[in-house]
């Protein structure tokens, strides 16, 4: 089981406010990343909020002072993707995208209970699964170990739970209402709580859309397949891209076969150390790499030029992207929380009999990661769901959506799915542009106009015809100047 495949759920709040004191603090990205001035907290939470006398799980919240000594009475509440990411830490990262929404606003940061420092819900990953050499049945008993690591019920981390915990933050701290960014798996969780709340959710911004009806995993290998042939043919499309990477496409399904057929022991770095460690790299790997080099502009100028030193025989480059994924998502993405959701809210809505077998097959990353999926939860307990999680929400609350056309898993369509019984919501599309839009060109200001006037009427999206996509890397030196 391979985490790059991973990258690849009726409470009540309580009626009385629970407790909450923040104090001066510092929060980050990581390492590499400067620290930011915030004040923080830990809310105590039952893990199953149907019972008072569960277990209590901590959840971590942060709140970034907005820019205004007189700030407005609702934050802005980033939520993240994965499923598995921690909003702090995400936040952290990105931070420069939402200092337009902090003029005015506090940011509200709550990492969901799983996630971050909110009693993570982990497991200990050892380099087998990481490269992906764990068979089903293998995969299978690594998911018992890890159930039984666990320090939490995993049944009580799903969607439906973790939007009364933010509810009952937003309760404690006193906002009298949020405006909800979801990035990603954090569109769901956005799109949840204004189904639940909808008296305290005052704007949704929905970035690289999952719609509620649609159960994540089947499409992804072919829309990620599609996402390819259209960064292939703007590769063909383009002189200079054109002449140096010729018949590129053809290249790219050959490589894809070789390494079906006969995976390539290559010496790379270890991105933490620096040591030279032989890594075995077949398709897997390949699909691991490829995949999240093309989620956004800046890597996916750097697909041809590393398909084809590949298909020359210098597979470095691209097993080092794939070693530097996966050791980032196993340190950004909690597997049992992933797992939570995944297995309640996405795998056992799987309809078999419409699944396109042969087209997963037929993608470069093949039926592995819907095959891991599926031997994953079938030891995984499932969790609550709300009445009416799987429909697609309908509210006239203010609604911003935004895809990129060549997103590899949340295609524009996506949006338009969500978006079905929204009344009062528009949707942006960005050219050439992958998954996530609030750090490309001029969205953060649309955001911000958006969130501002609480109208998505209000948007004037010319500029987004200007944002800039980087041209396609002719070699390491970079684009032709």
């Amino acid at each position: 089981m391979s985490l790059a495949a991973l990258a690849l759920l009726l409470f009540a709040v309580p009626a009385h406010s629970e407790s909450l004191t923040l104090d001066d603090c510092r929060i980050s990205g990581g390492p590499g990343y400067p620290g930011i001035k915030a004040r923080c907290g830990t809310m105590l939470r039952p893990e199953n909020p149907d019972d008072p006398e569960s277990p209590p799980i901590s959840l971590r919240v942060a709140v970034v002072a907005a820019l205004n000594l007189e700030p407005q009475p609702d934050p802005v509440v980033p939520l993240a993707g994965g499923p598995g990411q921690g909003a702090v830490q995400f936040y952290s990262a990105y931070s420069a995208a939402f200092e337009p929404l902090r003029r005015d606003r506090d940011i509200l940061l709550v990492d969901q209970r799983g996630t971050g420092e909110s009693s993570r819900l982990d497991c200990p990953v050892d380099v087998d699964v990481l490269e992906g050499e764990y068979s089903t049945e293998e995969t299978v008993q690594f998911m018992r170990d890890c159930l039984e690591e666990l320090p939490h019920d995993p049944r009580y981390f799903t969607t439906s739970v973790a939007v009364a915990d933010l509810e009952a933050v937003r309760d404690a701290l006193g906002y009298s209402a949020l405006n909800l960014y979801g990035v990603s798996y954090g569109s769901r969780v956005a799109q949840h709580f204004a189904r639940r709340y909808p008296e305290s959710t005052r704007t949704i911004v929905l970035d690289g859309v999952v719609p509620p009806q649609l159960a994540l995993g089947p499409e992804i290998a072919t829309e990620s397949q599609k996402a390819i042939n259209r960064i292939l043919a703007r590769c063909s499309n383009d002189a200079v891209c054109a002449e140096r990477f010729p018949a590129l496409e053809d290249s790219f399904t050959r490589l894809v076969a070789r390494l079906r057929t006969a995976p390539e022991l290559v010496d790379v770095p270890h991105p933490n150390t620096g040591r030279i460690e032989e890594l075995r790299f077949g398709a897997t790997e390949l699909a691991g790499a490829v995949r999240l080099l093309a989620y956004h502009p800046n890597t996916i100028a750097l697909l041809p030029l590393m398909i084809h030193e590949a298909g020359d025989g210098n597979f470095v480059p691209l097993a080092s992207q794939y070693r530097l994924t996966v050791l980032s998502l196993a340190e950004a993405i909690a597997l049992g929380m992933h797992n939570a959701v995944m297995c309640s809210e996405d795998v056992p809505f799987y309809d078999r009999t419409t699944i396109d077998y042969d087209a997963l097959a037929a993608s470069y990353m093949g039926t592995f990661q819907v095959e891991t999926l599926e031997a994953m939860c079938s030891v995984w307990p499932q969790g609550p769901l709300d009445a009416g999680f799987k429909v697609p929400l309908a509210t006239d609350i203010p609604v911003l959506l935004l895809s990129g056309d060549a997103d590899p898993i949340t295609p524009p369509r996506y949006a338009d799915l969500a978006a079905v019984d929204l009344g009062n919501a528009r949707h942006l599309i960005g050219k050439h542009q992958g998954h996530g839009q609030i750090g490309v060109g001029c969205t953060r200001r649309l955001i911000a106009s958006f969130v501002a006037a609480a109208d998505p009427d209000v948007i004037d999206a010319e500029c987004l015809e200007h944002s800039f996509v980087m041209p396609f890397f002719i070699d390491f030196s970079g684009p032709q100047p």
